[in-house]
């Protein structure tokens, strides 16, 4: 399985919109130039986000996107859902030895506990452990 912009942009919306959760509504226009993002491509992905009502737009100046629901009831599984469709490594599983079966269900069960289990909580406090200093070498 291979997640596209659509997921990985989605998410992108999704994680912004949980570091304001409580603030107000936050714009696509100010989402797409903080993370340089063309704002028409997440103005496709946020419809159907909010026909799943994950979020909720707000009308007027100061109009934008907020999350329906805390960061911690909304998984990255939910999000990839919406946007990619069914979470399957392999296409036509059923055809597959049993041996194989076996396996991609496996990977398929691994990747799903990860997504479902990875809440936008998880993600929106998030920082990289590896900072440019572990790149550093000192003669």
């Amino acid at each position: 399985m291979k997640i596209s912009t659509k997921g990985r942009y989605g998410l992108t919306i999704m994680i912004e919109l949980a570091r304001k959760y409580g603030d107000g509504p936050i714009s696509l226009k100010q989402i797409a130039r903080d993370n340089g993002l063309s704002e028409h491509y997440l103005e496709q992905l946020i419809a159907p986000l909010r026909n799943a009502s994950l979020v909720k737009s707000v009308r007027g100046a100061y109009g934008g996107y907020m999350l329906t629901k805390a960061p911690h009831e909304i998984t990255a599984g939910d999000v990839i859902r919406i946007l990619e469709g069914p979470i399957t490594p392999v296409e036509g599983i059923e055809d597959e030895e049993p041996a194989k079966q076996a396996l991609w269900k496996r990977v398929r069960d691994a990747v799903k506990d990860v997504l479902d289990t990875t809440t936008l909580e998880d993600l929106k406090d998030h920082v990289d452990d590896q900072t440019q200093d572990a790149y550093m070498f000192y003669i």
